[in-house]
């Protein structure tokens, strides 16, 4: 066999090897919100007050690594569905909207985490500077995103009430 033939053939297998062992695994799993453990909160159905912070306990989870997670806040008083829990909880009677409270809110995950627990101290104003807040059937909807790009939601079906 000539040089040639030898070199032509050795870059055909370094070729071989290189595209073989580039073979990185694709992750096509949402990642998980977990809300079953003791000491969750919130969880469907709990009540928040309006000036009284509280600590948000979950579980995040995903089979490679997880990315971020945003937390949306916003009025349920005409009771849409967008709740992700089977638990029906008593709502009040549809009203109109006059000062509800909406916020939405993103946050990271250290890099390299593939599970995290929350520990986040959130606060609800009592108002915005000129006017209480509505008091009511409100929703706490989570998105949960991996750094793939698959993400899993939790919607929360709550009350907030001034004490």
């Amino acid at each position: 066999m000539s040089k040639k033939n030898i070199l032509s053939i050795l870059s055909i297998l370094l070729l071989f090897v290189v595209a073989c062992s580039d073979e990185s695994e694709v992750d096509t799993e949402k990642p998980v919100i977990d809300i079953s453990f003791s000491g969750a909160f919130p969880v469907n159905c709990d009540t928040l007050y309006f000036g009284e912070p509280f600590v948000m306990k979950m579980k995040f989870s995903d089979n490679v690594e997880l990315g971020a997670y945003s937390i949306n806040i916003h009025n349920n008083f005409d009771h849409h569905s967008h709740s992700t829990e089977v638990t029906a909880c008593n709502p009040d009677p549809d009203k109109d909207p006059v000062n509800p409270y909406v916020s939405i809110d993103d946050y990271s995950i250290p890099e390299g985490s593939m599970e995290y627990e929350t520990n986040l101290t959130v606060s609800i104003p009592e108002d915005d500077g000129t006017a209480w807040y509505d008091d009511g059937d409100y929703h706490f909807f989570i998105s949960l995103t991996d750094k793939e790009g698959w993400s899993a939601q939790k919607g929360l079906s709550i009350k907030i009430l001034h004490r």
